[in-house]
């Protein structure tokens, strides 16, 4: 396992794909001619949110894990323009048009899988399976409460704009990661520092600044609603594999509204015949325990993509 993980190491690559505002920067795992799987990260994290785990999966495939929009390395969007799961999933078409990707998988760790799943009901055509990490693909709003949500994540969008000649906070690299953990007690030592490997930006001679734009912290202002979200991943063709964390995404999200759009979103999974795993660990158990999560993402991938592709290529 050791050898196997050095060997997918000496593979990475950086990538850098042009967009009209910047660029979309990420990491590269794997042989050219490997399957594609598209990963993509959680809210303020970075691609490195990939890097204990991709290593620990089947060679045959080619990973490309990007930093999100106003994340890790990536460009901040312009002035005046915002975040949201279709500004995203926009920029996976950005992404897979550059990169010639006409069939691939996506794997997506919290609000990458919402984007994940907004995409694939998007292009069902391009995508071939979904790996959702702690997550089920979208987030709905009470019905009631929609219009309030979007107002108010407006206002503060809004206000934002009127204040954009704020200063950053500079850290000392040990500051940083005390207040990375802080901020997300669930992480380990080591995933700070390997998130922190991108997620900082050096000022000279003063010490380190958090790269993603603050901007990310607004929630997104396009709501759904629990029927909207139902019938939107209804439309999802792909396999699914769901995998969840036992200390994970249920103790994060607790509210009455996502516990019913859970309940309601996990029988139309296994309706479906659709894969569901529960592992010991919390939200970032990928990247904290890879070992618990990538024997169920290597099997999913080699029984609904590696094989598939292998049978159609006999065809030919």
């Amino acid at each position: 396992m050791e050898t196997l993980q050095r060997t997918m190491a000496a593979e990475v690559s950086e990538l850098s794909v042009p967009v009209p505002w910047g660029e979309i920067r990420g990491r590269v795992w794997g042989p050219d001619h490997g399957r594609p799987v598209l990963c993509l990260h959680g809210w303020a994290d970075n691609c490195g949110s990939f890097s204990t785990l991709i290593p620990l999966l089947p060679r045959d495939c080619r990973y490309v894990a990007v930093d999100l929009a106003g994340h890790g390395r990536s460009s901040h969007r312009p002035p005046g323009v915002f975040y949201s799961i279709l500004e995203y999933v926009a920029d996976v078409c950005r992404v897979a048009n550059a990169l010639q990707l006409k069939k691939f998988s996506i794997m997506g760790h919290s609000m990458g899988a919402d984007i994940a799943g907004m995409f694939t009901v998007l292009y069902p055509e391009m995508v071939d399976a979904l790996i959702f990490l702690d997550a089920y693909g979208l987030l709905p709003v009470d019905v009631k409460d929609i219009s309030k949500v979007m107002r108010k994540e407006m206002e503060k969008m809004l206000q934002f704009d009127k204040n954009m000649d704020r200063k950053e906070r500079v850290y000392t690299y040990e500051k940083a990661v005390e207040r990375l953990l802080a901020a997300n007690p669930m992480l380990s030592l080591q995933s700070v520092h390997i998130l922190l490997e991108r997620g900082l930006a050096q000022v000279e001679g003063a010490g380190f600044v958090f790269s993603r734009d603050l901007r990310v912290n607004f929630k997104n202002a396009f709501g759904l609603s629990l029927e909207q979200c139902l019938e939107t991943q209804m439309r999802i063709q792909a396999s699914v594999l769901v995998v969840l964390a036992e200390d994970g995404f249920h103790k994060i999200f607790s509210e009455p509204s996502l516990k019913k759009f859970t309940s309601a979103f996990l029988q139309s999974l296994q309706h479906r015949n659709h894969t569901v795993v529960t592992v010991p660990g919390d939200h970032h158990v990928h990247l904290n325990n890879p070992e618990l999560v990538a024997p169920l993402v290597s099997d999913f991938l080699r029984t609904k993509v590696l094989s598939q592709s292998a049978k159609h290529e006999h065809k030919l």
